[in-house]
């Protein structure tokens, strides 16, 4: 079966892209050494990775289901470089398919167990479908309503007699003495009586007919709840005989179960993701592995998190533990300085000749942590040079957990005690500031919140925009539509931009955006809308650009405040790398 792709498959082979860094590194520690290993996603793997997407797009059965794509370039020991393409999971029900990256072993040794679990999975998630569109429920919701409906219009009757028993009752005191007045207060109390009795009578009309209802919903949902359970219990006991066969093997030879791996247990899917399967693959056919890319494409996934044609690194629960293991052997890659040729119509190569501020001098990079560059750092403050892709904080889903505060938190002695001062976007790149006690983290919060910090961006706009000016717009984040944030008078929160063009070229402008308030994705709309620039910034899906990138060019370059502690004013920079 075919696995090796030409390089010309994806890419045509004279095109020139100008070399830079990698945009994002897979890494993990070897388990014997410790030492930190690295694999890059460089331009040339992204490069790859959208040859890949324009073949996706060219089949509907692709889009139906979203999922992980991901490519590996490797390199042979006659020196040509190849390209593997794998996915994660099943594609339209399949594991294995032409072209494509195999699964990892192991899956045919507990293939009848999984057939079988399977059939009984599948016979549970019938029988709970069958379970909840039971015809008693929307019966009962019916004649819930129906009762609900009767009780309130007797009970709007009954108060406007009560209304008129009490002007009666005010009349016959004034009119009635003594015996006549007895006689008449006890028929407007008989009336008020038999009301309630009314009433009484229609809420047992009403239990005796829910009841009965209600009783077999609730031996129903009991039902589902002890299935729920039941499929649970056989998933993990598929993927715990799935695991102990499951065999991965890196550069080094050694060859480990994931059960091995993980053996405190590892979530369901895991070594079913493009990284195992592509790194496995390359190390048990002594292929080189020089960089690797992986993007989601389909429908939206179930937390609404992944965008199509997005790039994606390693997530945190499946991947990111075992990268340590699957890159021990491989010698470290090194990422050559000339330009690599190619004939995909990358916007980078559009985009390098574009003036940019030099804000360094040297090209050396700023000292590391965690592959997050520290761009300055004291006793009470450290501000980083966000990376595109990294989270700032973590997120409320558990594959939502790597981000600079959790990296930083893990790495710095200090960590527990970081607190983000602010936040960037995860698709946006630049500098963010984290407090390392409480009151620092409080008084430059309230710098931020009473607009004295001088905030500077740079971005790449996908097409021409006037000069200069400024764009005051109310914001307003939909809850039904999350993270999406519109232009909403109503509703919306103020929020003022100044701009200014720095450049034009090729149909793309670079403008500098000086934004006085921190409103969520307050430049992105700014940009997008009609009433602000009415032209999209260079890679932002969510908000219409359609042009084909590696990222969202949006960069967070300056930021100048007060140090509460030295008493003088701090101006970070950072270049902005596009």
């Amino acid at each position: 079966m075919l696995v090796l792709h030409a390089l010309s498959d994806f890419i045509d082979c004279d095109f020139a892209i100008s070399g830079s860094s990698p945009s994002y590194w897979y890494e993990g520690r070897c388990l014997q050494s410790g030492n930190r290993l690295k694999l890059p996603r460089t331009s040339i793997s992204e490069a790859i990775a959208h040859g890949l997407m324009q073949q996706l797009a060219k089949n509907d059965c692709y889009s139906r289901e979203g999922k992980m794509y991901g490519i590996l370039l490797v390199e042979l020991a006659n020196g040509e470089q190849r390209v593997l393409k794998a996915f994660s999971g099943l594609l339209n029900g399949s594991s294995v398919v032409e072209g494509w990256v195999p699964p990892i072993p192991g899956r045919d040794e507990v293939a009848l167990e999984e057939a079988r679990t399977l059939a009984q999975l599948d016979a549970i998630k019938q029988e709970i479908f069958t379970l909840k569109q039971l015809t008693e429920r929307q019966q009962y919701e019916t004649l819930l309503d129906e009762f609900e409906q009767q009780l309130q219009a007797m009970s709007d009757h009954h108060r406007h007699c009560k209304h008129q028993r009490q002007e009666k009752r005010q009349q016959i005191c004034n009119t009635f003495t003594k015996e006549a007045l007895t006689i008449a207060l006890e028929q407007l109390n008989e009336e008020s009586r038999q009301q309630g009795i009314e009433r009484r009578q229609l809420k047992r009309q009403q239990n005796a007919v829910l009841q009965p209802l209600q009783e077999l919903i609730v031996a129903k949902d009991a039902r589902i709840s002890e299935l729920k359970l039941q499929r649970k219990a056989l998933s993990c006991q598929l993927q715990a005989q799935m695991h102990a066969t499951y065999s991965l093997t890196n550069f080094s030879g050694r060859s480990l179960s994931l059960q091995q791996l993980m053996p405190g247990g590892s979530p369901t899917g895991t070594g079913d993701c493009c990284t195992p399967k592509l790194l496995h693959y390359a190390a048990t056919h002594d292929l080189k592995p020089l960089a690797m890319a992986e993007f989601w494409w389909g429908a939206a996934s179930v937390n609404q998190d992944k965008i199509q044609g997005k790039f994606y690194g390693a997530c945190a629960e499946r991947c990111q533990p075992l990268m340590g293991f699957l890159l021990s052997g491989l010698r470290p890659i090194s990422i050559p300085n000339k330009d690599f040729h190619i004939t995909t119509p990358l916007l980078v190569n559009t985009l390098a000749h574009l003036p940019r501020l030099n804000v360094f001098e040297s090209n050396e990079f700023p000292p590391m942590k965690g592959e997050i560059p520290i761009i300055y750092e004291d006793e009470w403050l450290i501000a980083v040079n966000k990376p595109a892709g990294l989270l700032s904080v973590p997120g409320r889903y558990r594959d939502r957990q790597d981000s600079v505060l959790s990296r930083l938190r893990h790495l710095l002695a200090d960590g527990m005690a970081l607190a983000s001062v602010h936040r960037l976007d995860q698709e946006t790149s630049g500098i963010l500031l984290l407090a390392r006690d409480r009151q620092t983290h409080r008084q430059i919060s309230q710098q931020f919140q009473q607009r004295q910090v001088h905030k500077v961006y740079e971005a790449i706009l996908s097409g021409a925009v006037i000069e200069r000016g400024k764009i005051e717009l109310p914001l307003w984040g939909d809850p039904e539509n999350r993270p999406y944030q519109k232009v909403d008078w109503q509703h919306g929160k103020p929020s003022l931009t100044h701009f200014q063009v720095i450049a034009t070229e090729g149909g793309y402008t670079r403008v500098e955006f000086t934004p006085l308030t921190g409103r969520t994705h307050q430049l992105r709309v700014h940009a997008a809308d009609p009433r602000g620039l009415g032209v999209t910034i260079l890679g932002d899906r969510l908000y219409g650009c359609s042009a084909v990138t590696s990222r969202l060019h949006l960069h967070a370059r300056e930021l100048r405040f007060e140090h509460p502690q030295l008493e003088k004013t701090l101006h970070l920079q950072a270049i902005t790398p596009f």
